[in-house]
Formats: structure tokens, sequence, C-alpha cells
């Protein structure tokens, strides 16, 4: 639910709205703003900002892009579209394309340039912002407009885009734990969701077997033995183990999947789109990847991991409570090892915990 603007919201729509007088109508785009900066969550921030330029803009279709790094180079990703239709389902989402494959848009982002203009394919002009937070741009406004854009119409979508991204510094600040810099726990609950909806943007399929179909995961992972770290070492260096495990775990999962600290040494990944095959390698590729870390002063380190897949229908309680149980099997059986859930369950050997220590979940 939309929420009020605070002060520093308000000195922030009279900066959009100093420039435009009379030219537009004030009371529309001061409805939009005031939307805008009302949400407290990136998805609902994204449908604002489109709905807000496409009215203002009178576009035929205006979306939100991500910017994802993949093995093969970065791609361009629809995370949010407006059109005539109204809003787009994320199932409906048109497959990544390549950045290479929009020229300027890819000549923008190499030269850090403001903005980049096209035409379609049907003689629509195409107006392309980045989101510049520093020197990365990992979003993109994109307006397609059936005729040019007018001098005055840019500078008003210019500072709705200098509302957008300042908020979503803020979001991005207060979902982020202040250690590790990973996502933290207060924003699990509604991407998980998400998840079990719609797939993070990408339809669920059906349960994975050796067949290739690709589906979305949910693996905790847990520190063995950080207690001791912090007895044997004190809490400084535990940190520095966190710090440098919350690392490679950015480093060894992908960039469309989302790590969380969950607190203390307690992790969980959402791994997207990604057969069963391919999360067993990603997830070991992490573990591994611990495991041969000499970590400062502490020296050897592992991790425990349990993972299971998410599927529609599945309840958020019931996912952590068979990806935690697969944890507890991995602590129960030597550590340092990857448990699946239902690999475990199917060859009988999972046991049950009649009390939970290894996380903190319920």
């Amino acid at each position: 639910m939309a929420l009020p603007p605070t002060p520093w919201e308000i000195r922030q729509l009279s900066v959009v709205l100093a420039g435009f007088g009379n030219k537009r109508d004030m009371d529309s785009l001061l409805k939009h703003l005031v939307d805008i900066t009302g949400h407290r969550d990136h998805a609902m921030l994204d449908v604002a900002v489109i709905s807000a330029v496409h009215e203002l803009a009178a576009a035929k279709q205006t979306r939100v892009l991500s910017l994802v790094q993949d093995a093969a180079g970065p791609l361009v990703r629809q995370r949010a579209c407006i059109s005539g239709n109204g809003l787009t389902a994320a199932s409906s989402a048109p497959a990544d394309l390549p950045l290479a494959a929009i020229a300027a848009l890819a000549a923008c982002i190499d030269t850090r340039a403001p903005s980049a203009n096209g035409v379609s394919d049907d003689g629509d002009a195409i107006l392309w912002m980045p989101i510049w937070i520093g020197d990365k741009a990992d979003t993109v406004l994109e307006i397609v407009r059936a005729g040019q854009f007018a001098a005055d119409m840019v500078p008003m979508v210019v500072g709705i885009v200098g509302v957008y991204r300042n908020f979503q510094n803020l979001l991005d600040y207060s979902e982020r734990d202040s250690l590790t810099g990973l996502l933290n726990r207060k924003t699990f609950d509604g991407q998980l969701s998400r998840m079990l909806q719609n797939g993070g943007g990408q339809a669920l399929s059906a349960p994975v077997s050796g067949d290739g179909e690709s589906g979305q995961w949910l693996v905790v992972a847990d520190i063995d033995y950080f207690k001791s770290v912090n007895d044997r070492f004190g809490h400084v260096y535990g940190d520095e183990v966190l710090i440098l495990v919350a690392n490679m775990l950015v480093s060894s999962f992908r960039a469309d999947d989302r790590v969380f600290r969950f607190g203390g040494e307690e992790f969980v990944i959402l791994l997207r789109s990604a057969t069963s095959e391919q999360a067993h390698t990603i997830i070991e590729r992490f573990r591994t990847n611990v495991a041969a870390h000499v970590f400062p002063q502490v020296g050897t380190v592992t991790v425990s991991l349990g993972y299971v897949q998410v599927r529609p229908g599945d309840s958020p309680v019931a996912s952590l409570g068979h990806a935690d149980q697969a944890l507890y099997h991995a602590k129960t059986h030597g550590r340092n090892r990857t448990c699946h859930y239902d690999e475990i369950v199917a060859a009988g050997e999972l046991q049950l915990p009649a009390s939970n220590d290894t996380a903190e979940f319920f």
C-alpha cells in the first residue's frame, strides 16, 4: 500500500516540478510522483514509474529493463512493461536479449551516456535512459512513442527518472545487511512469495528430473562450527569470515540469483531457472570455493548446505522447512556437504530433528 511522502520526498517532488510551470497538468504529475514515492517495494516502484512516464509521455509502450551478466556477455531482461493493453504479466515477458543486439543502448552503456535514441521496426521513436548509480547501470527505462519526443517532454522524464533513481537507492539501502551487503531477511518473504507465484518472472517448471527442465530452488547455507571461530579468534575475525563468505556467495552464484543473510552465520539463496544438475553444480561450486579458501588468522572454514525445488502452490514455510531439514541432514552427516531434500527423502535417509539448532527460520 502506498505511504504518504516524507518531507525529504516532498523536496524531491519540488525539484521535479520546478521547471515545468503550467506546461503540464500539475495535478496529474503530482499524483504520479506521490505514487512513486509512496512505495517501499522494488516491483511496485517499477510499476509506478512506468505508469507515470507512459501517461505523461503519451507513449505506446514503456518498460523497465534489467541489465544482467551472463557467461556470454550482458543481457537485457524485461522487468516491467506497460502498453495500450495495460501491464504485461511477468510470465509473458519476452526472452532475454543480448545487449549487443541493441546497438544504441550498448553504446550508451559503454560511454556512460545519460540517454540513447533509436527507431523501432515500426518507425516509432525509442528513448533509453539508464539509471546510473555511480559508474554502474543495472536498470534502464525504455520509452516507445509514435512521434518524436517534444523538447519539454525530455526534462520531465529526466526529473521522474531522478526521483526513481533516488528511491531505488533508498530501497537498496533498507534491504541490505549492514555487515555483508547482502539482501537482508526482511526482504526475503516477498521475494520468495513472488518466486512461488511466478518463478521470479519466469514460469515455474514441473518437478525436475534428468530431462533438463529448469526449475527454481531454495538453498540454505550455514558456516560449520562458526561459534568456535568467534570463541577462539574473536568477533572481529568472525565478522571477516562472514564478509568473505558473503563475497564468495556473490561470485559463486549468478547475477539473477538472490542471496540473503538471515543473521548470524546463516545464508539463504533463491536460485532461479536451473536444472537439478545445474543447481547442484552451482551450489557445490560455492561449497568447494569456501573449503579451498584460507581465511586470515582462522585458516580453513567449511559450509553445509541444504536445498529444495520450489513449485507453484508450495508455502514459504514448507519450502524453508524442507531446505532446513536437508541442511540438518548435512550437519549431522559430517558437515561440509550439500544435501538435496528430494534425494534424501527418496533414499529414506531423512531424519527429522527433535529440535533444530542449525537455523532460526521458525
